[in-house]
């Protein structure tokens, strides 16, 4: 159920009026979110991820706020980067998505992104392309040629305003197809022919495929309508994708707004540098989840506000491990064995446009005063770390996380049986060497526990 809506008020920073206002829902009953997903053809890095995360907790936050949200992210399973891939691994294009959706969803699922509500594949939304494309083609806003069909730029006065310059200037610093059969050559192409070995589909224009832009229209028009709340994605897609999305979305469905909200998050750096295959420093959710856990990786991105370029290093990893440490370190001091409320304070900062570093700040006071004893604290903490994401294991397996737990009981037991030998040198090794491992022995009246260090 809702929680705090009275006291907070959501304001989000929208890109196509370059401002931050607060957010007015369409239908405050109904809040509505469409985010552009990937394109499967391979698993998904952490750039890619940082997108999702930023959807992950605008819709855990909406959530919270209003009674009902609708999250929609998208699918893209036909696409030429599918087709080069499939075709230079020797196998179906089919099996190719199927598979990488399989992966995509263990990879999100481990990183502890929920699941949208409704998750379309672009191959089964086909037939909305083709009428909605069909609608531009009867209104003038777009044209055959060649088996080709395209919109018309230079029909839509508007076109430009989302990236904030006119089509001139966007297409001197875009890459843009040249092609005879376009009238413009900002023109971008709504469906495309197939050959007999690419995947296609029977239309008025002849057998083809969509062209990658009016697939998110389609889809959103579908399950969310004409006009809805907010449209996401990372700042990359702010041109062309989502430029050309929002064109014909407006032109097509006549009288919409098609989003009132246009979220983008900044891009994310390697150790400095734009990550890349070629500089080899690219990488995959999973190449990360190897070597630390997902609530780490997790508190690294979200340390950073969405608007910023985040600058993902080996030693942020690391003091983000520290950090959530220290954190189930405070709810086990606190004994806070449930969760509490939302904090206030939390709230209003994720409110502030997700501005999760200052919600993140008052996690670490409420820590502070976790460990000082105070049980609230830590039912406080807790609970604004579910709202994040964050501190959703039970402290005690979360300090034996990625341990084997059998050789540590083994060492304690070798330790206990050297002390009672008196063979102190020994048991100080197995100490030493449990430690040098990672592993915290503490001694107690009940016998000896153990910890990640």
């Amino acid at each position: 159920m809702p929680q705090n809506r009275a006291m907070a008020q959501l304001t989000l920073h929208d890109s196509l009026t370059r401002s931050t206002a607060p957010f007015v829902p369409l239908d405050p009953a109904h809040v509505r979110v469409y985010y552009c997903g990937p394109t499967v053809y391979d698993l998904l890095h952490i750039g890619n991820l940082r997108a999702m995360l930023t959807a992950d907790v605008l819709v855990r936050l909406l959530r919270r706020l209003y009674p009902r949200v609708t999250f929609v992210r998208n699918i893209t399973d036909v696409d030429d980067k599918i087709n080069a891939r499939a075709a230079e691994l020797g196998i179906g294009i089919a099996a190719l998505a199927d598979g990488t959706i399989a992966e995509l969803h263990a990879d999100l699922a481990a990183a502890g992104v929920l699941p949208p509500d409704i998750e379309p594949r672009a191959t089964h939304h086909v037939g909305e392309m083709i009428a909605l494309i069909a609608s531009l083609v009867a209104s003038g806003y777009a044209y055959a040629a060649e088996g080709h069909v395209l919109f018309s730029v230079r029909h839509f006065p508007e076109y430009g305003r989302l990236s904030g310059r006119n089509p001139d200037e966007l297409l001197a610093g875009a890459r843009v197809e040249v092609a005879p059969y376009k009238r413009d050559p900002g023109d971008f192409v709504l469906w495309k022919p197939s050959t007999s070995e690419l995947p296609g589909w029977d239309s008025p224009w002849g057998r083809g495929r969509p062209g990658w832009h009016i697939e998110c229209s389609a889809m959103a028009e579908r399950y969310l309508g004409a006009s809805f709340d907010i449209h996401g994605g990372g700042s990359d897609l702010l041109f062309p994708h989502h430029e050309n999305e929002r064109a014909q979305s407006l032109c097509g469905y006549p009288g919409s707004s098609f989003a009132t909200v246009w979220l983008h998050n900044a891009m994310l750096n390697v150790e400095g540098e734009k990550m890349s295959k070629s500089l080899g420093n690219f990488r995959t959710i999973r190449d990360v989840l190897q070597d630390a856990p997902a609530e780490a990786l997790r508190l690294l991105l979200l340390g950073t506000h969405y608007r910023s370029v985040l600058d993902f290093t080996r030693a942020g990893l690391d003091k983000a491990r520290h950090t959530l440490d220290r954190f189930y370190r405070a709810i086990q001091h606190s004994g806070a064995d449930a969760e509490g409320p939302v904090p206030d304070e939390v709230l209003h900062a994720l409110c502030q446009d997700l501005n999760s570093p200052a919600a993140i700040a008052v996690m670490h006071r409420l820590a502070d005063a976790a460990m000082a004893g105070r049980q609230s604290a830590g039912e406080g903490l807790r609970a604004a770390g579910r709202l994040v994401g964050l501190l959703q294991a039970d402290p005690e397996q979360w300090f034996r996380a990625g341990t084997d737990a059998d050789a540590v009981e083994q060492a304690i037991a070798e330790r206990l049986a050297a002390r009672k030998a008196r063979d102190f040198a020994r048991a100080d090794a197995i100490r030493a060497r449990l430690l040098a491992d990672g592993v915290v022995l503490e001694d107690g009246p009940a016998g000896t526990t153990w910890r990640r260090a």
